[in-house]
């Protein structure tokens, strides 16, 4: 365990409240800086963003609040101590050549070719890392593995608390094996990628609330609940199963400070849309959104073959987003998507976690 001081700490925090890192547009240092403002812990997405769009994103966030915030960094596999490596699986370099030609039909149709794949794209990872220790960023949470223990100690010299995403206890007790000061436990419900060490993974169907029970019971460090959290009861209850506070992203996506386009937004609150699915369609990784015509179609063909689907689909959904089209758009969403609302973030942080100013 790493047992160098840090600054933040979840209990410092007015309300126990975490704006989940949504990669791909929605996070914003606006949404971050509002979250943060309300008394909860504002989070930007590094994830698919290149290097100098998280520096500037973290520079206009600290211009907006001096309060706390975090960056969340995607492990890419090579970097991931649970799934070391990049060498393909024959298998899966055939699966994702299957499926490009189940593609090009909806390539066409939007009018773009199909990019080559890249299985050992890193994300940037080593100068993310270089970036948010050289910003001394005040949290730094971890997705889709488990860095090195040598990565947490780097970060918790530069002043920073790490958290690590785990979906199972023992992904749990690996990320504090490592040296991780905090974990966000993500449940079945969890809108967007499940946080998973290895891409292939299926994890585990039991409810937040028996999850986080079980986490809580292996391991000491605070915890940070995180998937289908809509209202103040549901996070009370993870709280009482022994969270130390939620995280909270779908409710997020229709307010004003977030980047969520507006083909998206529309979808999320047309009426139009009635379910959310989880697929490996647009990714290669199992995520939650919306079941649109696009999860309808290629849901049971999709490989598990991740940042490889990610790569292909790319162009297709920059298009349908640019025509407006949320049928072929990755809507990542919980399943109570509905209850989003164009309201302020200040006010959904107010109505999940309460008001710090109230009695």
């Amino acid at each position: 365990m790493v047992s160098t001081p840090y600054p933040f700490r979840l209990n410092d925090l007015s309300v126990p409240f975490v704006g989940a890192p949504m990669a791909g547009g929605p996070s914003t240092p606006a949404l971050a800086a509002a979250v943060t403002a309300a008394g909860g812990l504002g989070f930007l997405a590094a994830g698919n963003r290149p290097v100098d769009g998280v520096r500037a994103d973290v520079e206009t966030v600290r211009e907006l609040t001096d309060g706390p915030f975090g960056v969340n960094l995607f492990v890419p596999q090579a970097a991931n101590t649970a799934a070391p490596g990049t060498a393909v699986d024959p298998a899966v370099h055939l699966s994702v050549g299957a499926y490009r030609e189940a593609l090009q039909d909806t390539a066409r149709r939007y009018g773009v070719e199909l990019p080559d794949t890249d299985p050992a794209d890193d994300d940037g990872w080593a100068a993310k890392l270089e970036l948010v220790e050289e910003l001394r960023v005040p949290v730094v949470s971890f997705t889709f593995g488990l860095p090195a223990a040598s990565v947490l100690e780097r970060l918790a010299a530069a002043g920073t608390a790490t958290s690590v995403t785990v979906t199972s206890v023992p992904e749990a007790e690996a990320a504090v094996r490592a040296g991780a000061h905090l974990l966000t436990v993500q449940g079945p419900a969890a809108g967007g990628h499940r946080g998973t060490h290895r891409a292939e993974d299926v994890p585990g169907e039991e409810s937040l609330a028996e999850l986080v029970a079980a986490v809580r019971a292996a391991v000491e460090v605070p915890l940070v609940a995180a998937g289908g959290i809509a209202s103040a009861a549901e996070a009370d209850a993870v709280r009482a199963a022994g969270a130390d506070a939620v995280q909270v992203g779908t409710l997020l996506l229709r307010t004003p400070e977030a980047g969520t386009s507006a083909a998206y937004r529309e979808a999320l609150g047309s009426g139009r849309y009635t379910e959310t699915a989880v697929t490996r369609a647009f990714s290669g990784r199992l995520a939650r959104g919306v079941r649109n015509g696009f999860v309808e179609r290629f849901t049971n063909i999709a490989p598990a073959a991740y940042p490889q689907v990610n790569q292909l689909t790319k162009p297709i959904r920059a298009a349908a987003a640019a025509a407006g089209d949320p049928e072929a758009i990755a809507l990542w969403a919980g399943p109570h998507f509905a209850a989003a609302r164009e309201v302020p973030a200040a006010e959904v942080v107010r109505d999940v976690a309460g008001d710090p100013s109230g009695p």
